[in-house]
């Protein structure tokens, strides 16, 4: 998967999760997801899970933090960096 899927993916999730119905013409993937009220802390807790479920990433054994899923770029290097590492 390439990180334009992953990033497609992403995008996908959150407006389907936390923006249902809500305006996304402003969720480019640089958008602080964290800081404009569309992730908090239960939000990051649902985005992690997804995260390792999906992407199979043991994420109670990764060290991450809230800047890891501040915007759509942030996550996709998240999971790019650890499916690499996990691969090799």
């Amino acid at each position: 998967m390439t990180s334009t899927d992953i990033a497609a993916e992403i995008h996908e999730y959150i407006v389907a999760t936390f923006l249902d119905g809500e305006d996304c013409a402003d969720l480019t993937h640089d958008y602080d997801l964290i800081a404009n009220g569309v992730i908090d802390s239960l939000g990051l807790v649902r985005m992690v899970s997804h995260i390792g479920r999906l992407y199979e990433l043991p994420v109670d054994e990764l060290d991450f933090g809230p800047a890891d899923f501040r915007s759509i770029a942030a996550i996709t290097a998240f999971i790019g960096a650890n499916s690499r590492a996990l691969a090799a």
